[in-house]
């Protein structure tokens, strides 16, 4: 008798192998220079204003406490005709002082709306159900580019009686979407001149000279100019439209594959490890091992006998245990793909923390072929 798994057997095999040619035959997605380079000039500029939040439900500053709040509303009362007798002091609860933020991004003109951020300054508990009124928001010159004004969204909720409190997220602050109204551009330096500068977003000279061959080979031989490793000069065309055009074809054009430095980021605060494809490993031996100091207290009353006059005292008796936990020494092998370099540092069974100070010691050692950043 004859058995159809064999063939069914061929047939997957033969589907399976014709997938992996398909995929090998595929062109590998290739990193665009709008990914990597941005016009210079050409950037978001951050706006701020002080303002004021209306409409509490009695979660506004606390006046005493934060008297500016108090001030900025008499100010503003003022404003609309309204003095206040000499010497009163307002203490409402529905207002709150606030801080506005937004970002004014590149080739904004008047009349074009932009997300507003708020957040409170004071001693507000919560900004939920607040009104922001007009507030004008300002450059790191001085001059006023927005005025922003709205209703605020918070995304929490919190309640509070009896000396309990449950709270859903963050509610001193909120967002205003489309909360302000651009009054003035910011001008640009992107029309003038016969060139234009192209920043890397990193410092890498194998990246720059990609870009520089990639324009040329699209745009003709002189067309860029490497500065440095991070700077591209570009000719460009004079006329509005051309120079537009000529950008929207620049930043599209695909890159030829360069294996970026190797780095290896470590957060401090966090524990985070980070690394490339680029890193490799030597061959080296590691031992490590985590020593823990536990001091404990325990109180001691010391009671005198009846009828002798003594006072009853209390001390303290302090234990102090040291604890060092064996380490052996364990070789790791020499690692060039990022996979073998993340079983060698598994192989070591330490906590991210104790990876952050092997790292640094591997780097020392001069095993660990990358650059190590602590951010």
């Amino acid at each position: 008798m004859f058995s159809v798994q064999a063939p069914r057997n061929l047939l997957k095999a033969v589907v399976a192998l014709g997938l992996l040619i398909a995929a090998a035959l595929q062109p590998a997605l290739a990193t665009r220079i709008k990914e990597i380079a941005a016009v210079q000039g050409v950037r978001s500029n951050p706006l701020t204003g002080y303002g004021l939040v209306v409409g509490l439900d009695g979660t506004g500053d606390q006046t005493t406490q934060a008297p500016f709040t108090g001030q900025s509303l008499s100010a503003m009362l003022q404003q609309f005709g309204i003095l206040l007798p000499q010497g009163v002091q307002m203490q409402p609860r529905n207002i709150a002082a606030v801080l506005v933020t937004a970002s004014l991004p590149p080739f904004a003109q008047p009349g074009q709306q932009l997300d507003i951020n708020v957040s409170s300054i004071g001693n507000a508990k919560s900004l939920r159900g607040g009104t922001l009124i007009a507030t004008p928001l300002k450059g790191a010159d001085g001059q006023v580019y927005a005025l922003a004004q709205g209703n605020l969204i918070v995304g929490g909720a919190g309640a509070a009686a009896g000396g309990s409190k449950v709270q859903i997220n963050h509610l001193s602050a909120g967002r205003i979407p489309a909360g302000a109204l651009v009054e003035r551009a910011v001008p640009n330096a992107l029309q003038s001149g016969d060139a234009i500068q192209l920043d890397l977003n990193a410092s890498d000279y194998a990246t720059a000279r990609a870009v520089v061959r990639a324009i040329n080979r699209a745009k003709g031989d002189g067309t860029a100019q490497a500065l440095d490793g991070r700077v591209i000069r570009v000719k460009a065309p004079a006329g509005t439209d051309e120079r537009v055009a000529f950008l929207a074809d620049v930043e599209n054009l695909s890159l030829e594959s360069s294996e970026p430095a190797a780095k290896v980021v470590i957060n401090a605060r966090t524990g985070s490890i980070v690394m490339n494809q680029a890193v490799q490993l030597s061959a080296c031996a590691v031992a490590h091992g985590s020593l823990s100091v536990t001091i404990s207290t325990t109180p001691i009353i010391s009671q005198p006998n009846a009828l002798s006059g003594g006072q009853t005292t209390v001390a303290e008796k302090t234990d102090i245990a040291i604890r060092q936990e064996p380490g052996s020494l364990i070789q790791l092998p020499a690692g060039t793909k990022l996979s073998e370099v993340v079983k060698a540092l598994n192989a070591l069974g330490a906590t991210p923390q104790d990876l952050l100070a092997i790292l640094q010691a591997i780097k020392s050692a001069g095993a660990l072929n990358a650059e190590l950043e602590v951010i």
